[in-house]
């Protein structure tokens, strides 16, 4: 096992440290100065080095602060642990801004210290791996059995032409499925053409799948070539499919079947080599039963379906994720990469991830920018992942009783019988807001109320009991976020961690006036 570096000029301080970290099979390796340091560090051969570097802020031959920065740029994913009796505000901010592991005051509690020292270890131990996985990170991570399913379908369908749909809910990474598809095939010197389908006004989308010649419509000043023909020889990722307009569904028919199309406007066939990958999170199959989507457009698209898990599915990809990310965060930030606690970790992974992968994403880079310290825990991630571990599905019913929404019952859905009283906050005009609090603060709250009001429920020989909750809970969390946001639905989905194609949907299906 590496040594643990010890920096100080006081004997009695190296000696106590070293006949401690002894004692739990740590070997040491202590040095007065950082000179010493240094010199060490020029003499050493490829695989060595120190595990952790502990150092005083302040010595005679040098300063502690200015090794750590030499450090950092040797071996930037060495802990350091920066030592000082001056625990002023100045030193503390140093260090961390310099990158230290952690900072610790003097006189110290010695097993607090070797306490540390030992997560310090465990951190260096679990950076080496991290690092080593991520030099050679794929497009695509993933080892639980669910993603391991699904690159196996990538290298099945990569040499193939074939049309593929791909499933999944919002923000489980279909788009980098299409990419990958894309990269292994004959097609990948070609072009890679995306368009989401649910985010182009409808009287533009055909013109921006197929173009347009002059003077088509107003505004029409040039020809423009479509996404099919910037597409050619290529491959063409058709985004949330499900929600394309069911005259545009008849012109993607035709296309799918002999690649001829016509530009908006022109008389001229074009023709098109193209391979088309579609994605969606609706089901489509329901959408066909509800006439908005066409049966043979369905079936055309339908030739390979890749499923892709949600976060929830694959819970034991969450630290290989997380560590990815704030790697990725801090690069594009120009900062040192965070680590995260194994408590971190666990609290994560417990998460229900409503917003699947590109929230999870969303967090660590939130965590780049807020955590206070380098290493991350527990106490330092997001609000809603300290309190909603639970599925949202199971936290439904719970939060639609604390929110008192049986006093605003949406018009369109059926009234339950009303609640016993509880302690959780009374309704409100963003009564949905005071729930959540509530939740977060005492979160036992509303389960007396959830058992007796789901009994009364159930003995009635009500059969939509989970529908009718679940429909509630949608419509005052959705509520909660436009109150939050003064109506602004982007913005709301943000806070959500869902995409604004689902929150549009949801506030159409459960008619929310905003």
């Amino acid at each position: 096992m590496k040594p643990i570096w010890i920096v100080d000029d006081d004997q009695s301080i190296r000696f106590v440290l070293e006949k401690a970290l002894l004692r739990e099979g740590l070997p040491t390796r202590s040095f007065t100065n950082p000179r010493e340091v240094l010199k060490a560090l020029d003499a050493l051969v490829d695989g060595e080095g120190p595990q952790v570097l502990v150092s005083d802020i302040r010595m005679p031959g040098g300063s502690g602060l200015d090794l750590l920065a030499t450090i950092k740029q040797r071996m930037p994913g060495l802990p350091v642990i920066i030592m000082t009796a001056f625990s002023d505000l100045d030193s503390a901010v140093s260090a961390f801004s310099s990158g230290a592991f952690e900072y610790l005051p003097k006189p110290f509690d010695l097993p607090k210290a070797i306490e540390l020292i030992r997560r310090a270890v465990g951190e260096s131990q679990r950076e080496d791996v991290a690092e080593e996985k991520l030099t050679e990170a794929p497009e695509m991570l993933g080892q639980a059995p669910a993603m391991q399913d699904v690159f196996r379908g990538i290298g099945r369908l990569a040499q193939s032409h074939v049309t593929v749909l791909i499933t999944g809910e919002s923000g489980s990474g279909k788009e980098l499925v299409a990419h990958a598809l894309h990269k292994h095939s004959p097609r990948a010197s070609q072009p890679f053409v995306a368009i989401n389908t649910a985010a182009i006004p409808k009287d533009l989308l055909e013109s921006e799948l197929f173009g347009h010649e002059r003077g088509a419509f107003t505004g029409a000043q040039a020809s423009r070539r479509g996404r099919f023909e910037q597409a050619d020889g290529g491959t063409l990722f058709l985004d949330e499919i499900g929600d394309m307009p069911f005259d545009l569904q008849t012109r993607l028919l035709r296309v799918l079947s002999d690649g001829h199309f016509y530009r908006v406007g022109g008389h001229n066939a074009v023709k098109a080599n193209v391979r088309v990958i579609a994605a969606t999170h609706q089901d489509l199959e329901q959408r066909v039963k509800e006439g908005v989507f066409r049966e043979d457009l369905y079936h055309r698209l339908n030739v390979i379906r890749l499923r892709l898990p949600a976060l929830r599915e694959r819970r034991e990809d969450v630290p290989v994720l997380a560590r990815y990310f704030l790697q990725r965060s801090a690069q594009q930030l120009g900062v040192e990469a965070k680590r995260i606690s194994d408590a971190a970790l666990d609290q994560l992974s417990h998460f229900q991830f409503p917003g699947n992968v590109r929230q999870l994403e969303n967090i660590c880079h939130w965590l780049t920018v807020m955590a206070p310290a380098q290493v991350i825990e527990v106490k330092d991630l997001p609000p809603e992942v300290q309190v909603l571990s639970t599925s949202p599905a199971a936290l439904a019913p719970a939060v639609a009783l604390a929110s008192g929404m049986a006093s605003a019952v949406n018009a369109n859905s059926t009234p339950l019988a009303a609640a016993p009283a509880t302690d959780s906050p009374t309704a409100s005009d963003s009564g949905a807001s005071a729930a959540f609090s509530g939740l977060g603060v005492n979160p036992s709250s509303w389960e007396p109320g959830l058992e007796q009001e789901a009994l009364a429920l159930l003995n009635a020989g009500r059969t939509d009991v989970w529908d009718a909750l679940t429909r509630r809970f949608e419509t005052s969390l959705i509520q909660a976020a436009l109150v939050t946001t003064r109506g602004r639905r982007i913005e709301a989905a943000q806070k959500l961690g869902i995409g604004r194609n689902t929150i549009t949907r949801k506030i159409q299906e459960l008619g929310i006036d905003e």
